[in-house]
């Protein structure tokens, strides 16, 4: 294999070819990373922060109790005032109540399974006890909640979702780039 100096380092002929040379030149490679950077943000570059208000998605986690209780993932998050807040959506019709932080939260629907809102916080386990009518009698139950941040993705109402477009988006470009590739071989 056939080495240049590039600068400090030594590159393969061939790579530099594809990068520079005869293939694709850089700039598309570079005009290809920028619009990945601003179509596709992403929860990390929020280093701990919160992302501005908004409706988001996130995935939830849920452990202890039976093992028979599940809640919905992704939940539902909003982000006002600074304040995330989520839709939990379990399993099941019979949950009466979630207590958090000494702090009893109600369902806000009152037809199929049990659905609440509640303030999470991302990334840490978050104790819950939640009380349900499934067996003869109402029982409380402990639970612990987790929220992923790095999930966390803004939600879309109705329409494809900025997923979707960028993912096309990128499909189209890549098949620009092979089209490209070709016709230069050629």
């Amino acid at each position: 294999m056939e080495y240049r100096k590039t600068g400090a380092y030594a590159a393969p002929v061939s790579i530099l070819r594809i990068i520079g040379g005869r293939g694709v030149p850089m700039k598309k490679y570079l005009i290809l990373f920028l619009l990945l950077l601003i179509i596709m943000p992403s929860a990390a570059a929020w280093a701990g922060e919160l992302p501005p208000a908004g409706e988001y998605t996130a995935d939830v986690a849920l452990s202890g109790g039976s093992g028979k209780g599940q809640v919905e993932s992704p939940a539902r998050v909003t982000i006002e005032d600074g304040i995330p807040t989520a839709v939990v959506i379990w399993s099941s019709p019979y949950y009466q109540y979630m207590l958090i932080n000494e702090v009893y939260y109600y369902p806000i629907n009152t037809e199929g399974n049990a659905t609440f809102e509640i303030p999470v916080s991302f990334d840490e386990d978050m104790d819950i006890r939640a009380q349900t009518v499934a067996m003869s009698q109402p029982h409380e139950i402990q639970y612990t909640l987790r929220f992923d941040s790095a999930t966390l993705k803004p939600r879309s109402e109705g329409g494809t979702g900025l997923p979707v477009m960028a993912a096309v988006l990128m499909a189209v470009i890549a098949a620009g780039l092979l089209i490209n590739l070709k016709r230069k071989k050629v």
